[in-house]
């Protein structure tokens, strides 16, 4: 999908990926890319992430971290919120090897 925007950028430590979350959904699922209003420093595309969690203490957060790792094959640890704890807009630091992260999140499909 050449056209569609990319959610995410290399940085030194990986990718920043930008997602847009959907807390309190049926099931826990990568529901594909959406365009978003540019703002400075973000990609210019989310990834949409349904969670089952709630917004309540962090579960929501803790949930979208742990289903990127297992979609990425990385250490739930590997995935760090780095903005938006509190909003639907959030900022997703995946350490690791840029090259080989983004390759895995194109073989998703979703790029």
């Amino acid at each position: 999908m050449p056209d569609t925007p990319s959610f995410w950028t290399p940085v030194p430590e990986g990718l920043v990926v930008a997602v847009k979350a959907q807390p309190g959904a049926r099931g826990d699922a990568l529901q594909g890319v959406a365009e978003a209003v540019p703002r400075p420093g973000w990609p210019p595309a989310r990834l949409r992430v349904a969670v089952v969690a709630r917004p309540e203490d962090g579960r929501a957060n803790a949930a979208i971290l742990r289903l990127l790792a297992a979609a990425l094959g990385v250490k739930s640890s590997a995935c760090r919120l780095v903005h938006g704890q509190a909003a639907r807009d959030k900022l997703v630091l995946i350490t690791g090897e840029a090259a080989a992260l983004a390759a895995a999140l194109r073989r998703l499909g979703l790029d």
